[in-house]
């Protein structure tokens, strides 16, 4: 717009200048024109911008403590879905306009470099899963993987995830600075000891996929697999697909907590303890609050949550 044009011009070179120059190169626009766009009241919309402005700016633009929220990870869509969900009345649209203006955008997410190594020597359970991922409701299918963390000393830690597949929950997480049979079995263990916690134990029919890694395919898994109420499951394949879920969570892991620029960050990496740290506050806020498309918008554990407050409203007889 000339107006704007004007307005952000004019401290250096004054309204009737820019006037005349206009009109010179046939712009032909009156210093009383630009007076009066001026003096003229915000429009609904420029108020209603502003407004949603400042909303994204807390979530996008760093606090005082020097971090973003959350949130900032989200593109336009999520954000809008969340800005929804929180009583604020936006058109997407809007959202989308303000972020693009103000360079705002979510992460993109990284190419995923393999941690696991096949034992070949190992015996295998049986794929029982097939990549057939979808289940209709929680504990019937775990998957399991973990995956690498470099610390500032060129040191690796190892983070290992049990996910349930109906929503995506995270219900077990290890971080070790060896990749151990053991480290894994503590991962598995933490998830059975939610469910129980829950009131929603395992009853030892309860599906645990995983690829073919030496940790994986270990004898003593079996047995913490079997007290923990789940029978193993090995992908037969050997590629990506074979356990996609997994995968996705561990890209979504690196991508929204580990790059130098994540929320989740208070610094560099350089013990053990600060990857415990932000894996902690990731998953909290990954189970509570992160929007998954999926799941019709809904973070996790609320999705869970409708499951089972649909279960008891059920007659018995169809449960």
């Amino acid at each position: 717009m000339i107006c704007a044009f004007i307005a952000e011009h004019r401290a250096r070179f004054g309204v009737a200048s820019i006037c005349r120059a206009l009109t010179a190169h046939g712009v032909k626009i009156a210093p009383r024109t630009f007076h009066a766009w001026a003096r003229r009241a915000p429009s609904k919309r420029a108020l209603w911008d502003t407004t949603v402005t400042e909303i994204l700016a807390g979530y996008y633009e760093p606090g005082p403590d020097g971090r973003r929220a959350p949130e900032s990870l989200y593109g336009a869509e999520k954000m809008w879905a969340h800005l929804q969900r929180h009583g604020i009345a936006v058109a997407r649209c809007t959202v989308e306009r303000l972020m693009r203006e103000h360079g705002w955008r979510g992460v993109t997410r990284r190419k995923k470099v393999r941690t696991t190594e096949p034992d070949p020597a190992a015996s295998r359970a049986p794929d029982l899963v097939d990549r057939q991922f979808r289940v209709p409701g929680p504990n019937m299918l775990l998957v399991a993987d973990f995956t690498y963390v470099r610390l500032v000393t060129g040191v690796f830690v190892y983070t290992a995830f049990v996910i349930d597949a109906y929503a995506g929950r995270i219900l077990g997480w290890e971080c070790s600075t060896s990749k151990t049979t053991g480290f894994v079995e503590s991962a598995i263990r933490q998830a059975a000891a939610i469910r129980a916690r829950e009131g929603h134990p395992l009853a030892g029919n309860t599906i645990h996929h995983s690829d073919a890694g030496s940790q994986y395919t270990a004898w003593r898994l079996g047995d913490t697999l079997m007290l923990s109420g789940m029978v193993p499951s090995i992908g037969s394949v050997g590629d990506a697909y074979d356990n996609a879920l997994a995968e996705t969570t561990i890209g979504l892991y690196k991508t929204e907590a580990i790059r130098d620029d994540s929320p989740f960050r208070r610094g560099p990496l350089r013990r053990l303890a600060d990857v415990e740290l932000l894996t902690a506050d990731w998953v909290g806020w990954f189970n509570n609050t992160r929007l998954m498309h999926r799941l019709g918008r809904k973070p996790p554990v609320e999705f869970e949550a409708d499951y089972y407050a649909d279960l008891t409203q059920q007659p018995a007889g169809v449960r």
